[in-house]
């Protein structure tokens, strides 16, 4: 999906924004809080892993679309359901799937989980 530009609404502080990316995910420095690579990176291999469409094995950028929104949503303190409610809806709206047996409850609690052990500031895992 190299070249193509991506459009996202967040919430960020209860405001309503529209956010578009790129594919560079630049726009989150300051706003979002702590970033760095080593997430993006780790947050990249959890979907690639998961791959809902089934491409990731040629498509390494193909759910680079969902980091920064998921990043930002993890950096805001979202709740489980609330990844659950994303990865649903980026299903369905944005891929055109059907959530069912894609398990996107289940891929919300792997992202919380590897969230809540690595240091969102250096990615470092914490103990």
């Amino acid at each position: 999906m190299a070249g193509q530009y991506w459009t996202h609404r967040l919430t960020v502080n209860g405001a309503d924004q529209q956010v578009a990316d790129g594919g560079r995910f630049g726009w989150q420095s300051g706003a979002m809080g702590p970033w760095n690579t080593s997430n993006e990176d780790d947050l990249r291999h959890l979907l690639n892993e998961w791959d809902p469409v089934g491409v990731a094995d040629d498509v390494r950028d193909e759910y680079d679309c969902m980091l920064a929104p998921l990043l930002q949503r993890l950096g805001s303190g979202a709740s489980r359901t609330e990844i659950g409610e994303f990865l649903r809806h980026e299903l369905e709206g944005h891929f055109g799937l059907d959530p069912l047996g894609l398990r996107p409850e289940a891929m919300a609690d792997r992202v919380m989980g590897w969230w809540t052990s690595t240091d969102p500031v250096d990615g470092a895992a914490t103990t």
